[in-house]
């Protein structure tokens, strides 16, 4: 009996501890996200990611909780896949931007479809261009003049290469390795300085540096996607694989919000075209 007892006692125990623990995980809405990044996230939380997450977890009545991480080389690996310290749970349960389709996520359904942007600095003797392909028009003394940011990797860089502008690109990493400016901070301060005149940059990054001009010193022109080179993506959010009831909530969420969602990426000024049926996979860390 004593056993018996016993057994009861704990099972009991189990039972009544077992969902006050589940409880209290769900009433947390657990995101990675880098702390320096705009105009994705920041530690202040004025990112539109942060935004967005806000939104989210407001929705669902829960806590907005954050673990901060440079978004570099294993990202995913050691955020959304990690476990905490102590065993219980993983770090993080969703990651707000990733591409639709990313291999290392579970991905949720799009939310924002984006392109590339070439940005040309005002007044610098490039203001009479209005399409990219007048780069590759211009007399080779004229192009000798260019400088124009030059990733290590890329469909800008892809561009440049197919049009023979590559020996004209000043070079620059995808990932800073900067602590204190991610590559948006760091391409506005080298074009504000004149270091360069133009870039080929994603459109949210796009839209932080033309918001940070006041007088409207940039021209944006969207770029074209063409066989064998793709400058639009959907963008959706990550959560591990095989956590289906999460996509669910999440896709449900998303259906339900769009029309918030969009108004705080309009309020960013990010440029958004119509989100296709079915976005292509795509690979990174």
């Amino acid at each position: 009996m004593k056993a018996n007892s016993t057994f009861t006692t704990w099972a009991l125990s189990l039972a009544l501890t077992a969902p006050i623990a589940n409880s209290q995980a769900q009433d947390k809405f657990k995101v990675c996200a880098d702390p320096v990044n705009p105009p994705y996230s920041t530690k202040e939380l004025t990112g539109y990611e942060n935004k967005i997450a806000a939104l989210l977890a407001d929705q669902l009545g829960q806590e907005l909780e954050y673990t901060w991480l440079p978004d570099r080389i294993g990202f995913i690996r050691n955020t959304l896949k990690a476990e905490n310290d102590n065993g219980e749970g993983f770090k993080c349960d969703v990651v707000m931007g990733v591409p639709a389709g990313f291999e290392l996520t579970e991905t949720t359904k799009p939310y924002l479809h984006s392109t590339y942007v070439l940005l040309i600095a005002k007044g610098r003797g490039w203001d009479d261009i209005k399409d990219p392909n007048q780069l590759v028009q211009l007399p080779e003394q004229r192009q000798q003049k260019l400088k124009i940011a030059m990733f290590d990797r890329g469909p800008g860089t892809d561009w440049l290469q197919q049009n023979g502008l590559l020996d004209y690109g000043v070079p620059y990493q995808s990932m800073t390795g900067d602590s204190e400016h991610n590559v948006a901070m760091q391409i506005e301060k080298d074009l504000r300085a004149g270091k360069i005149d133009m870039v080929i940059l994603w459109g949210p990054m796009a839209a932080y540096v033309q918001n940070q001009n006041t007088k409207n010193g940039y021209i944006a022109i969207p770029m074209q996607s063409a066989p064998g080179t793709r400058f639009d993506f959907s963008i959706a959010m990550g959560i591990r694989q095989g956590d289906n009831q999460r996509k669910q909530q999440l896709n449900d969420l998303i259906d339900k919000n769009r029309a918030k969602i969009q108004a705080i990426i309009a309020d960013y000024k990010i440029p958004s075209l119509p989100i296709p049926e079915k976005p292509a996979k795509q690979d990174d860390d």
